[in-house]
């Protein structure tokens, strides 16, 4: 049995150490051949301008209030992305734990993500979305709510019992499903573990999402793969290629707006681009599509 995974910032910056090329970093190879990939604890703290020692009990979480300025520096050092250095100050809390939008600096939600129902104002913008694909969905990706087209773009989320209106467990325990919607299955898999990995750290104590981390891990071996990389990503914008059993092949850019007024509750949008094969497809589907109720808070 996997037990709830807990945030870990010894991992975390061991898998961000050993990503670095020192060749790159300007670092000598060493009188001694590397026998692990990466920098080494003592070239962090080097590039970082702290002790080794000091670096180290970092690194092994041993040092419950880091300043700023250190934090700045690590980031620095292991060249982390916006989004890891979110996670990073994460896991340094209290003091520091980012809002839902993974802003540098700022604080937000420490512990469970609030409720699960979505206000009335929410379910009538998506419903006045009548051409464009939408849905709400929770930190731990369960879809809380949709629209006609939100619900028929990918997974038919009506058909489907509660529990099982999960973005995350549809990808990776219906593997056969979810590999012919997407053809970048892999790639997905891992954008998708790195997002509910930023989510784990600003949301540690949220029981829905840590049920939903162990349940992957323990059934799901790309999941399993694509957590232990230790990646993190902040789930904002992109574009999802899809093939649709219906409307066949889309390219949709997809915008994640997290609803500032109902804590860890996201409003997903996806379009198309005008006059594209793409926008006509979703047109050929919305015709095709029976109107779904929202569900009942």
């Amino acid at each position: 049995m996997v037990t709830r995974p807990e945030p870990d910032i010894s991992a975390f910056l061991k898998a961000r150490r050993a990503a670095l090329d020192p060749a790159e970093l300007g670092l000598p190879a060493g009188i001694n051949r590397r026998r692990v990939p990466g920098l080494r604890r003592e070239e962090a703290a080097q590039l970082a301008g702290i002790s080794v020692d000091y670096y180290t009990r970092i690194e092994q979480g041993r040092t419950p209030n880091i300043s700023d300025s250190v934090l700045d520096a690590v980031a620095r050092a292991l060249r982390l992305t916006d989004s890891e250095y979110a996670y990073l100050r994460d896991l340094t809390f209290p003091g520091r734990r980012t809002s839902t939008t993974g802003t540098q600096g700022t604080t937000g939600t420490t512990g469970a993500t609030g409720s699960q129902q979505v206000r009335q104002g929410i379910r009538l913008l998506i419903d006045a979305m009548e051409d464009v694909p939408a849905y709400v969905c929770s930190a731990a990706m369960d879809v809380l709510a949709w629209n006609t087209l939100g619900g028929q773009v990918s997974y038919d989320f009506a058909a489907l019992e509660p529990r099982e209106r999960n973005l995350a467990r549809l990808y990776f325990l219906d593997e056969e499903q979810s590999r012919s919607l997407y053809p970048e299955w892999e790639a997905g898999g891992e954008y998708m573990a790195a997002t509910l990995r930023a989510d784990v750290g600003r949301h540690p104590d949220d029981p829905a999402l840590g049920a939903l981390i162990a349940d992957l891990l323990e059934h799901s071996a790309q999941f399993r793969r694509c957590w232990d990389q230790q990646h993190v990503r902040g789930l904002c914008y992109g574009v999802k290629h899809l093939i649709h059993p219906v409307a066949g092949e889309l390219w949709l850019h997809y915008e994640s707006l997290p609803l500032p007024s109902d804590p860890g509750q996201t409003l997903v949008t996806f379009t198309a681009e005008p006059g594209s094969s793409t926008e006509k497809a979703l047109r050929l589907l919305a015709t095709r599509a029976t109107p779904q109720p929202v569900p009942s808070p």
